[in-house]
Formats: structure tokens, sequence, C-alpha cells
């Protein structure tokens, strides 16, 4: 319930911004939409404070679910994504924007869904590990030929925006988690909180700098979303059924491709200077990600 009140809040929040733009565009000379890389490798750090070793131990003890959901999570949802652009006539930049969320890794909730759904949390928690890791590699030879039609794609430049975004941040977590970690607590358990508001505050400066766009093509946009997320967790989950594995295995690859990293694609199409086109599906997409998969979560919950 917790999350999906922070779901709903954020909602609330894209409604007043799509009213009363100007104050979340920026004060004076400074532009809030500089605060999304920052923001994005903050939560970056708090999600490699986390990690330790383990969470790669899955790989030995059932290497078939790990080699499925990674390739599940880097075949169904940027595919999905990309037929999704050829049934809605959206412009090139949304089009794209669209392919660049099923292009991305898992969401950061994943691990907390799976861990509701009664999943398998290990594997989740591998799954998010490597599907990470192995982004800034994937995402963009996927963009490139999935989206290259649509925006040009400089595949040396978002390898290494990735690697900026994603990889330095979550290194940086691990050593501090290992060296310093335990002396500050008080700032440990604040990190999902921080993350938390960190994801709220880039999805309001998206929707700031995208109005004009946003309402040109909400309604659509919106359902191409929806469509995007619930047809990755079906796809997700008969393909664990479909290839022996066990429920709670499907429950948790069914979640993981679900479930994107929204927050990554927003923090891309910042550096590549189009958030407010390029950024504006992930901005759709995490909400209704949350709050599908918090109900999903539950439903399962109950089974």
């Amino acid at each position: 319930m917790k999350g999906l009140r922070f779901s709903f809040s954020i909602i609330v929040a894209v409604l007043v911004t799509l009213i009363f733009p100007d104050p979340f565009l920026g004060i004076g000379d400074f532009k809030s939409k500089a605060l999304i890389i920052p923001l994005l490798q903050v939560i970056m750090f708090g999600m490699g404070s986390t990690m330790k070793i383990s969470d790669f131990a899955e790989v030995l003890r059932s290497p078939k679910a790990v080699i499925l959901g990674v390739f599940f999570q880097f075949t169904i949802m940027p595919f999905v994504g990309w037929g999704l652009t050829k049934l809605f006539n959206f412009p090139s930049e949304i089009a794209a924007g669209i392919i660049l969320v099923g292009c991305m890794p898992c969401g950061l909730a994943s691990n907390v869904m799976s861990y509701l759904a009664k999943a398998n949390v290990a594997l989740s928690l591998t799954l998010t590990s490597i599907a990470t890791f192995i982004a800034p590699l994937l995402t963009p030879l996927l963009m490139k030929n999935l989206a290259g039609q649509l925006i040009e794609i400089d595949l040396m430049a978002m390898v290494w925006e990735i690697s900026k975004l994603i990889i330095i941040p979550i290194c940086i977590g691990v050593l501090y988690n290992r060296l310093i970690g335990a002396r500050f607590q008080w700032f440990e358990n604040a990190l999902p909180t921080i993350s938390m508001w960190s994801v709220g505050a880039i999805v309001v400066i998206i929707t700031a700098n995208g109005r004009d766009a946003l309402l040109a093509v909400g309604p659509l946009l919106v359902i191409a979303c929806l469509l995007h997320n619930v047809i990755g967790f079906i796809l997700g989950y008969w393909g664990g059924r479909v290839s022996g594995l066990p429920e709670q295995d499907c429950r948790t690859i069914a979640i993981e491709v679900g479930l994107q990293n929204a927050g990554l694609a927003s923090g891309l199409a910042m550096a590549m200077g189009k958030v407010g086109t390029l950024g504006l599906p992930a901005a759709i997409f995490g909400p209704i990600m949350n709050i599908n998969g918090s109900a999903l979560a539950n439903y399962w919950k109950g089974k």
C-alpha cells in the first residue's frame, strides 16, 4: 500500500505540474532539468550500497532461470516497445522514447515486488544485478537497431553515458558499503527514501519540460505505456512457464521483465538533450508500472 500511495502521489504531482509547469522548470537562470542526472546517480549509488557478492550466487544454483530471465529482459520489452511504435503514430522522438524504456534493465522496485509476490527473491536480485551491469553494452546496440531510424544514435556515446549513469555510481556505492557504510547506519537507512523521492522529482521535472508534447499525445501515450507494461508481465510469466521453470521463478521473471528502470531512461534522454520528448514515455511508464506491479504482487501474495 505504501508503494501505491507513492505512485498516486506522483500522479497527483504530475497533474499539478501540467497545470502549473513554470515553478518546476527552474529558478532564474537555473534549469531544473540539470538535476536529472545527479538524482539518477544518487539512485544508482543507493542501489550499489546494497549489493553483495551473494546477489550473483543464483547463477550457480539456477543457471537456466538466470539465462532465460536475462534473455527475456532484453528481448521481450525492446521488441514489444518497437511493435507499439508501429501501432501508434507517435512523433519520432516519443516513439524512440518508448523503445528506450523497453531497452532498459530491470526496475529498482523489482526485488521488493518479488518479495511481496512470494516469488524467488534471490533470483530477482541476481537478474537485476546482471541486467544492470550488461546494460551499457546491450542497451545501445538495441537502440541503434530498433530506434536508429527514428533518432540519431551515437553508439559509443551511449555506452559512455550509461556507464557514467549506472556503473560508476554503483561501483562507488559498493565501495562505500564495504569500507565505511557501517559507520553511518542512519544514512544507509535513509537511502531508500532518498531514492524514492529522487524518482518522483525526476518524473515531475520531465513532465514540466515536456508539458506541450505530453498534452498533444497524452491519452494515447498512457495507453501505449500501459500495454507495454502489461504485455511484459504476461510474456515474462508465460515465457517461464513454457520453459518449464517453477512457479516462483515464473513470477520473478514476469516482474523483472515488466518493471523497467525508467529513471535510467530519463537520464539518457537528458544526456541526449531530448528530455521533453524522448524522456516522456519513461515519466509515464514509471507510475504505471509501480501501480500494476503492486497490484500483481498483492494478487500473487494471496494465492
